[in-house]
């Protein structure tokens, strides 16, 4: 059972991490998003870490891949507020 958790756990913070790298990829403030999305939520440690720690890598993640991602752990509210930003961006 502590190896289930614990893949979930790491899983999860894999998808923080791509949000925080799909932020970047858009100059987007990621912690803002993610308070548009659970405006009702303390602040996300795992993800104030992510974004502190995020080096200035090449990676581009997909739009799609961040949706289906976000949308796999249940994330509906961040994947519609992702799913904006992403409209806003590609109309400019």
């Amino acid at each position: 059972m502590d190896k289930v958790i614990l893949q979930y756990q790491e899983d999860e913070n894999v998808m923080i991490q791509l949000f925080a790298r799909w932020c970047a990829n858009h100059q987007l403030d990621a912690l803002t998003l993610y308070a548009q999305a659970y405006p009702q939520q303390e602040k996300n440690l795992l993800l104030e870490k992510a974004v502190e720690e995020m080096d200035e890598d090449t990676l581009t993640i997909d739009t799609e891949t961040l949706l289906n991602v976000l949308q796999l752990f249940g994330n509906e509210d961040l994947a519609f507020v992702v799913s904006v930003e992403a409209d806003k961006h590609e109309k400019c």
